[in-house]
């Protein structure tokens, strides 16, 4: 489903059926050299369920136009004038890594058009690996192959797989590999420079759901301790088989929470 916002195209994933007014609004944001795909399980469970997911492209990501934008503070105000666009009320807004930061930014910044957020793999901060770094620039697959490496507990990079016909680290592999050039580095730098989560969310209203998986390497559960004291109204979700990829490395239990949460916040 495409928008207008800023002139340009924004799409979102709909899981399959257009919104309905009078449905609790979800909004679900990517990480970093990602794009809406990888809520691909959570958007069709929701709207076959009577919610309106919009999983987003972030400008230059998947099907949205470019040029991507260059920092966590601009991400977070396209996502306020998105959901402006949308026009269906205050949204429960889904974020994922770097897509937290995005939450945390429109959520501090444009309170009016947040109802809740739910923070998946987040950090106060979140500092690149130097070689990751390095590979985002000059070796996209390389790069593809370190983060798929660390998003993962240890028994996805086994089986079974939850998700049948689909392999974990393979996808993300892909999904990585396909991101246009310079944005997977782009993105990186950005979460790398941004120091403006616990401010955002201290400014936060909202109630808060911060959804740790219990074998993240990338953002460990500890990394989110300053976040969860900073906000006013947090619960905390632990993952026991889950490292950074929850939302397909448990994806049953991820989709029945931002149900419940979605509904929760309606009534």
């Amino acid at each position: 489903m495409n928008f207008d916002v800023d002139s340009k195209r924004a799409h979102a994933a709909t899981g399959g059926v257009e919104p309905r007014p009078g449905w609790p609004l979800v909004v679900l944001v990517h990480g970093a050299g990602m794009d809406s795909t990888v809520w691909q399980l959570q958007t069709r469970y929701l709207a076959h369920r009577g919610v309106a997911a919009l999983a987003v492209d972030l400008p230059g990501h998947g099907f949205s136009e470019g040029p991507a934008l260059a920092s966590v503070a601009e991400m977070g105000a396209w996502l306020g004038r998105f959901i402006k666009t949308v026009d269906m009320g205050q949204a429960l807004i889904v974020g994922h890594s770097m897509g937290t930061f995005v939450a945390l930014e429109t959520a501090a910044s444009r309170p009016d058009l947040v109802k809740g957020l739910v923070l998946m793999g987040t950090a106060a901060a979140m500092p690149v690996h130097p070689d990751l770094l390095k590979a985002a620039d000059n070796d996209v697959a390389a790069a593809a192959a370190l983060m798929a490496g660390w998003s993962h507990h240890p028994g996805s990079k086994l089986g079974p797989n939850p998700n049948p016909g689909q392999a974990m680290l393979g996808a993300m592999r892909a999904l990585v590999e396909m991101s246009p050039p310079g944005v997977l580095a782009g993105d990186l730098l950005a979460c790398a420079s941004y120091d403006g989560a616990l401010e955002a969310a201290a400014a936060v209203q909202a109630r808060a759901t911060i959804v740790v998986g219990a074998e993240d390497k990338m953002t460990p559960g500890r990394a989110a301790g300053p976040l969860i004291e900073a906000m006013a109204d947090t619960t905390v979700v632990v993952l026991e088989r889950a490292g950074h990829s929850m939302m397909y490395e448990d994806p049953r239990r991820v989709s029945s929470l931002l149900l419940s949460t979605a509904r929760g916040l309606a009534v």
